[in-house]
């Protein structure tokens, strides 16, 4: 990305020497990202992030039809949830497709949905709090009758699972979400993966870049990295996950037996993430206390945590608001080792008995 960031300042529309400099390093970073999923390069919508893409999706979408049924899941990232919940105050009617206790998808709820012939679906791959990972093409497949656009957020998936866009598209996905900074890009980089045949007002007019979907001068230092990132995550795909699920299991292992509640634990995750808490301890107060451990892990979604309410996930999953006020979130990464799976249960134990012994005082 340095040379987009320092000397390389050339606009990509532009039909100067700079310009086309700028033109082909987009281009290159459009195939890149393309072939780690499977899709042709004229699929891919670059966006700001993944809230923008999710946003162009859902509202892009809408605007072309007019106001029927939209349904998600009732586990989205809000990014999801908050425009399904703006066509619903302008016509639209928005219905919540339910999850079970282990946070999977309920089928004969989603089937129920789909006699409701809804104009756009939209399920995530892979929640970003449980790491739960949903049956997205057989989802989709299913919702095939109803004649629907459906969308996937993968942006937790890319580079710890294998996507395969063009698999996905023939089951029945025509659009899917992807960020540049899960898989160890920059933020502020992402894209929206687009069956060409899908019709979207773009959110963003003015000079008709990305397609006429997403105008705006392109942020290429961010777009080249994301490029790389995605190249790179392809690469790691095949070794990377099993080596984070053995640091998980032996995590969660360790988590058990000190009385935590481990969510989704029968459930198919992302095999970097583990979602827990512990009874009458507060999720905040334990994620600040490990904090000053050296351990950065978060009390449920990065971009709700300074929500006071008890994660919309866990409540629908069943979750009691007891527990769910609890949830600790650990994310792993490809540099972490066993023995820091070690510290990091050395310190959780240290601290959380503190905090349980300070409140056993407060109850006497």
């Amino acid at each position: 990305m340095l040379p987009w960031l320092e000397d390389q300042f050339g606009n990509a529309s532009s039909r100067h020497e700079y310009g086309r400099q700028a033109r082909q390093a987009i281009d290159e970073a459009r195939q890149k990202v393309a072939a780690s999923i499977n899709a042709h390069p004229t699929e891919v919508i670059f966006t700001s992030g993944g809230s923008e893409a999710n946003n162009l999706f859902v509202k892009g979408a809408a605007a072309s039809f007019i106001p029927g049924v939209i349904a998600v899941s009732a586990i989205e990232h809000p990014c999801v949830l908050k425009p399904a919940a703006q066509l619903a105050a302008n016509g639209w009617q928005l219905k919540h497709v339910a999850v079970d206790g282990a946070g999977r998808i309920k089928f004969d709820d989603f089937s129920e949905v789909v006699l409701a012939k809804p104009k756009l679906v939209s399920i995530m791959l892979a929640n970003n709090e449980t790491g739960v990972i949903q049956d997205v093409a057989q989802l989709a497949t299913t919702a095939k009758a109803s004649g629907c656009w459906f969308h996937t957020d993968a942006a937790q998936a890319l580079g710890k699972l294998d996507i395969d866009f063009r698999k996905l598209n023939r089951a029945g996905v025509h659009a899917m979400t992807l960020s540049a900074h899960k898989a160890y890009g920059p933020k502020g980089a992402a894209a929206l993966i687009l069956d060409k045949r899908v019709e979207l007002q773009p959110l963003i007019s003015g000079g008709g870049h990305e397609r006429g979907l997403r105008s705006g001068t392109e942020n290429v230092a961010a777009i080249v990295g994301f490029g790389l990132a995605a190249e790179l995550a392809a690469q790691r795909v095949a070794e990377l996950p099993e080596r984070m699920q053995l640091l998980i299991r032996k995590l969660e292992s360790r988590l058990v037996p000190m009385g935590a509640t481990v969510f989704a634990v029968n459930s198919k995750k992302l095999p970097n993430t583990s979602y827990f808490a512990f009874r009458d301890i507060d999720g905040e107060t334990l994620v600040g206390k490990l904090d000053r451990e050296g351990f950065a892990v978060a009390s449920g979604a990065a971009c709700s945590s300074a929500s006071p309410e008890p994660s919309h996930v866990l409540r629908a999953m069943g979750v009691a608001p007891e527990i769910a006020r609890g949830a600790v979130r650990v994310s792993l990464g490809m540099s972490n080792t066993e023995a820091e799976i070690d510290q990091f249960i050395d310190a959780l134990q240290v601290t959380v008995g503190r905090l349980q012994g300070m409140t056993a005082v407060a109850a006497n």
